[in-house]
């Protein structure tokens, strides 16, 4: 799906002037992996000789990593001065590299640096192996609040064909000492996978599928992310495709799993999420409904507002590079001015994915611009079943959250 950089008439003359800004997050991305997945079209590197350490990156490189993130976000604070943190997430790669010491003096330095939320969910992500396992207890004492598990499946075969590191037995053994420190945990799932079943044919089967969540059920978690194995550019399954499930059996297993979670007490509130009652990702749901977030760290992207324009950064993506150019006081590689016109799509690309949508006013206060900019698109939306709207709240229908592609694209703004 291609946006196009000019603005829909009715929107392209609002002036954009915030009455009040979002909710800020705060995003540290770790770039190293002990193995790049063949699916991951994330922003991780393998770390190899002589920057690997026992169980992770060597401590030189570690250090030096962990004070150039504390650079890059003292040399963000002129963006987002005073401005309250609401939610901390480390993601990767594999944050779970880092030791408890590393992670403790980051979050030292956030709580100095920044007014943190005495209530902030604070998610570090975390890989089943043995090593990260052992950390969980000094994650939970550097202030690790919610903890993220690659789980990915419980079944070796096709934890093989992902290529992934750990065994089944990992997974479970992980799980089980994660829950001796959290009460918070969420465990990542995929479906339709690769790998050999018993009929020698190549695919996840609708049976495997579902045991995989009755298994992730038995440890009763609080979140579960399923999401549908994709092919994405830029990464090894897009250049030699595994024989996947075909269509059908895909679509049965996300009908199936979404039942399965609805009948133990989820609620499928986005897209690929699941919860307990009050327990939804919350840094996660800033960013559905269109909230602000600083990004620092190798690849990480920033979303903020300021009262009259919404400003894109990323960061260097390569590890060395960022690194280099943290030393030089420059961190970001891109900075963009957000248009009007993209405003919208935007917003719509994010809120669209909440089953349950969101109020009409989150329109205007996210984007500035009066939601009767897009009537004509919400009209012909709701005229294909898509979505329903009424002056007080928006929501994709079923056929909607099935077909989020074809709604999001009525919102794509218009070549002028």
């Amino acid at each position: 799906m291609t946006t196009h950089p000019l603005q829909p008439a009715a929107l392209k003359s609002q002036p954009v002037n915030f009455r009040a800004l979002p909710p800020l997050s705060l995003y540290i991305h770790i770039p190293w992996c002990a193995r790049k997945c063949p699916y991951c079209d994330f922003n991780s590197h393998e770390v190899r000789a002589p920057l690997q350490g026992e169980g992770g990156i060597s401590a030189p490189l570690e250090k030096q990593y962990v004070a150039a993130l504390i650079r890059d976000l003292e040399l963000a604070l002129p963006l987002i001065w005073g401005r309250k943190v609401y939610t901390v997430f480390f993601g990767g790669g594999t944050p779970s590299l880092l030791s408890g010491e590393s992670v403790a003096e980051i979050l030292r330095n956030v709580r100095m640096l920044l007014p943190l939320d005495l209530g902030a969910e604070i998610t570090l992500e975390a890989n089943p192996g043995t090593v990260e396992a052992e950390r969980f207890a000094a994650y939970r004492d550097a202030g690790i609040n919610r903890l993220s598990l690659g789980i990915q499946s419980f079944n070796d075969t096709q934890l093989q064909a992902l290529g992934r590191i750990h065994s089944a037995d990992d997974a479970r053994r992980a799980i089980a000492i994660a829950r001796r420190h959290f009460d918070n945990i969420n465990l990542d799932l995929m479906y339709a996978l690769p790998g050999k079943n018993q009929d020698k044919a190549f695919g996840q089967t609708l049976d495997q599928a579902l045991q995989d969540v009755q298994t992730a059920l038995s440890f009763a978690p609080q979140h579960l992310s399923c999401y549908h194995l994709t092919l994405e550019p830029n990464t090894l399954f897009h250049r030699n495709p595994p024989l996947l499930p075909d269509d059908d059996t895909s679509s049965d297993m996300q009908q199936r799993i979404e039942e399965l979670l609805a009948a133990h007490g989820y609620q499928h509130y986005e897209t690929s999420a699941f919860a307990q009652p009050k327990k939804q990702s919350r840094h996660n749901l800033n960013y559905w409904q269109f909230g602000d977030y600083l990004g620092i760290g190798a690849g990480a992207h920033s979303k903020l507002s300021f009262h009259d324009k919404v400003l894109r950064q990323a960061r260097h993506k390569q590890p060395q590079a960022y690194l280099d150019a943290v030393a030089q006081n420059a961190p970001s590689h891109s900075e963009h001015e957000v248009g009007r016109g993209e405003l919208a799509f935007e917003f719509m690309m994010n809120a669209l994915r909440l089953n349950e949508g969101f109020d009409a006013a989150l329109f205007q206060e996210r984007t500035s611009l009066p939601l009767h900019g897009l009537r004509r698109e919400l009209e012909e939306a709701e005229r294909r079943g898509l979505l329903h709207h009424n002056h007080q709240h928006i929501a994709p229908t079923r056929l909607g959250q099935r077909f989020l592609n074809d709604l999001l694209e009525i919102f794509i703004p218009e070549e002028t």
